[in-house]
């Protein structure tokens, strides 16, 4: 029992001050050091935790752990306020609704799905992961940060997910600016070959971006003139989650 309840306090300590150093947490925790490693290493085997690219080793808390964290906002599961408006938005749209959230300033990772009944749709699992640029739901994410967050993203790199994605910083920061105009965002086969998608941004409180809800469509249902309408519907059922969150 006393290891489990290490295990957690090294766990909670790493959300609290990633990204950290085992030397970091030990003193922090007033643990030995060989036994923070030991756990980080579990920790890591579990899917938990994962090792930066840093020259001295630092560790962050991996879409798993953020996923499951980011399901409770403010004492209500996200999925259970998204279930109904995101229903409704697929009776609305007869299409594939997503929910994600960001994993760090990096990934949009999707933690719920309500399948559209049409005999041709789009299938992303639940668990999956996608680069925060390359994504509907992570420029609508984007477009609700400070520009240093995006200026972030843009210095890491961005990597084409397909021929069509942006790969310029120019084009981007053009692209975050329409959403923040719009309220919603729209990316064509950006991140997958055959899909396209518009996401909205759910805010907390303080208008930090917790989730994004987005319409996930296959390219040959593509129509501009569903933009604008169905920009609405999503921007309006974002506002929908995240007001059931704040009650």
């Amino acid at each position: 029992m006393q290891s489990v309840l290490r295990s957690f306090r090294v766990l909670e300590a790493v959300a609290e001050q990633q990204p950290v150093g085992v030397a970091e947490l030990a003193r922090s925790l007033r643990l030995p050091t060989s036994s923070v490693q030991r756990i980080l290493v579990t920790l890591r085997e579990a899917g938990w935790i994962a090792p930066t690219e840093d020259v001295q080793t630092r560790w962050m808390l991996t879409s798993r752990a953020l996923a499951v964290g980011r399901k409770s906002v403010h004492g209500r599961s996200l999925t259970d306020a998204a279930a109904v408006p995101m229903r409704q938005l697929r009776d609305a749209t007869q299409e594939t609704v997503h929910l994600s959230v960001p994993d760090r300033t990096e990934r949009m990772v999707i933690i719920d799905r309500v399948e559209s009944e049409q005999a041709v749709q789009t299938y992303v699992p639940v668990g999956q992961s996608s680069p925060i640029h390359a994504t509907a739901s992570g420029r609508s994410v984007l477009a609700a940060l400070p520009d240093a967050v995006l200026e972030e993203v843009i210095a890491r790199g961005l990597v084409p997910m397909t021929d069509r994605a942006l790969a310029d910083p120019d084009r981007l920061r053009e692209k975050v600016a329409e959403v923040r105009a719009d309220g919603y965002a729209v990316v064509i086969e950006e991140n997958r070959r055959h899909i396209w998608a518009i996401a909205a941004a759910v805010l907390d409180t303080r208008r930090r971006p917790v989730a994004a809800v987005a319409v996930s469509v296959p390219t040959l249902r593509h129509d501009e003139q569903l933009h604008i309408r169905w920009g609405r519907l999503v921007a309006e059922t974002a506002a929908e989650i995240g007001a059931a969150l704040r009650h």
